[in-house]
């Protein structure tokens, strides 16, 4: 796979806002909460400005890894610093800078230990970008560490809704997945004989015999499928998303679980090929059964963040079908849903967060007729459900299209199964909708106000995001193509 240079460290950069953000938060006065906001504001909108930056640089006809920077840190143990993007990890930074910058500024009116909060996120999305940028296994597995532990204290401190309980589940699970990703990555180091933590090396050696890779592939699959809701080790996600204030939901929901799918293919798929083909049955079993169940369990909630939360598994199941199809269809439509599903979910998080703060209740049969007070709000949300549920024109729309024509050819009756339980999915979210949304407006809830200029700006955001690539796909599809052909080309020689 072609490498490029960069004459400037451009991907260092984003750490280095994150870095020089979190950093200028602590040396900053805790009562000083203006400045720590604005601090938090310029330091997102620099890496999302960045993150479009490459988007809008990266080569698509070249593809490959690009922007790469290398710096051999413990050489006597192979460790070295070593960034790189192609057009699985680009799309990824994209959502990150966005969802990061929206989630700041949908966080705008915290008043509660604000130097604290801001803090965590700067130090939490220090860590996503990094998983998504790094080519050494060794700092792979830090930084997707890192982008745990913070998610703990956010929830915890700052979250509603049984929130020890569900920082203390999201923490053990992940902790259980990172568990088995470290003796996966140690065994494939040490037994590669190459000294080296790179993973493009280690990927084109060819080092791991295909029995080794048989017994390999799952751990890893595991390891990060726990943090992606990977079926049956999902139970901590809705919860989690419950728990958690409106902006960490959005992180959580829109970047955090996409690390785990993430490192499926980056780490998994990348250095263990043939294990990937042996066990992408069992993945799209797996992810087939989370699809269903995930709408199945849905349709019998009553809290609006319960709702969004199995939705989530529900779509992050449908990444996992993609991955599992071993096709260039497949990979495509899997990462653009990746960046879909981030992109729409923040937005429907953002939405409910807004009317649960005005209205202090999720349930929807205490809920109906927001449209006529909050028109904006009910907007936003709209549009945000009518992306959950997959209609043309709307960012989700084309990796869900692309995953199920891949699906089709590879396991038609997941394919027909998948299918069916989204109809009836989209079916209850648009009884959601009109439950919420329309009808009469109940007395108390006549007089709740809308969203103001500051307030809208994040929505509008994440809204245009949506309806761009809903109109114009090719501009995300050539991306991911450049690095799914030549993936795939690579795996089948």
């Amino acid at each position: 796979m072609p490498m490029v240079f960069a004459p400037f460290p451009v991907l260092s950069t984003i750490l280095l806002c994150c870095a020089a953000g979190l950093g200028l938060i602590l040396l900053t006065p805790a009562q000083n909460t203006r400045r720590i906001k604005w601090i938090s504001a310029v330091g997102s909108a620099a890496t999302m400005l960045v993150s479009i930056f490459l988007f809008v640089s990266y080569d698509r006809q070249a593809g490959g890894f690009q922007f790469c920077e290398r710096f051999d840190w413990i050489p006597q143990l192979g460790v070295s610093y070593f960034n790189g993007v192609d057009g699985f990890g680009l799309p990824m930074l994209l959502l990150t800078g966005i969802v990061f910058f929206t989630a700041v500024l949908t966080s705008w009116e915290l008043e509660n230990r604000v130097k604290e909060f801001f803090a965590l996120m700067f130090f939490l999305v220090l860590g996503v970008f990094g998983m998504f940028m790094a080519l050494d296994l060794f700092f792979i597995f830090v930084w997707y560490d890192v982008s745990l532990f913070p998610m703990y204290l956010l929830i915890a401190v700052w979250g509603s809704t049984r929130k020890e309980y569900g920082a203390m589940k999201l923490t053990l699970y992940l902790l259980a997945g990172s568990a088995l990703i470290l003796p996966a990555i140690l065994y494939l180091v040490v037994h590669a004989g190459l000294r080296t933590f790179d993973l493009t090396a280690l990927m084109t050696s060819g080092a791991f015999s295909g029995s080794q890779q048989l017994w390999i592939f799952p751990l890893l699959y595991l390891g990060f499928g726990i943090l992606a809701g990977v079926w049956p080790f999902h139970t901590w996600s809705p919860v989690g998303h419950v728990a958690a204030p409106t902006s960490v939901s959005m992180i959580h929901a829109g970047v955090l679980m996409k690390i785990g799918a993430f490192g499926v293919l980056r780490v998994g798929m990348f250095l263990c090929p043939q294990g990937w083909h042996a066990w992408a049955p069992v993945m799209a079993v797996l992810a087939t059964i989370g699809i269903v169940y995930g709408v199945l369990v849905g349709l019998r909630q009553t809290d609006l963040k319960f709702v969004i939360g199995y939705s989530s598994v529900s779509h992050m199941g449908i990444v996992g079908l993609g991955l599992s199809t071993l096709s260039v269809d497949g990979l495509n439509g899997a990462v653009f849903q990746m960046f879909a599903h981030g992109i729409m979910t923040a937005l429907l998080f953002s939405s409910v967060g807004y009317i649960y703060d005005k209205t202090h209740t999720k349930m929807i049969p205490e809920l109906g007729g927001l449209a006529t007070p909050m028109p904006v709000i009910t907007g936003y949300f709209l549009l945000a459900a009518m992306a959950g549920i997959g209609v043309p024109c709307l960012a989700s729309f084309w990796g869900e299209l692309t995953v199920f024509i891949a699906a089709f050819r590879v396991y038609p009756l997941s394919g027909t199964l998948v299918v069916c339980a989204l109809v009836i999915g989209a079916l209850f979210m648009l009884r959601v909708v009109q439950k919420t949304c329309f009808g009469q407006t109940p007395i108390h809830l006549a007089a709740l106000p809308d969203v103001t200029a500051l307030q809208a700006l994040p929505r509008l955001i994440l809204a245009s995001v949506i309806v761009l690539f809903g109109f114009f796909p090719a501009l995300l599809f050539d991306v991911i193509q450049s690095a799914s052909t030549a993936f795939i080309a690579g795996w089948a020689q």
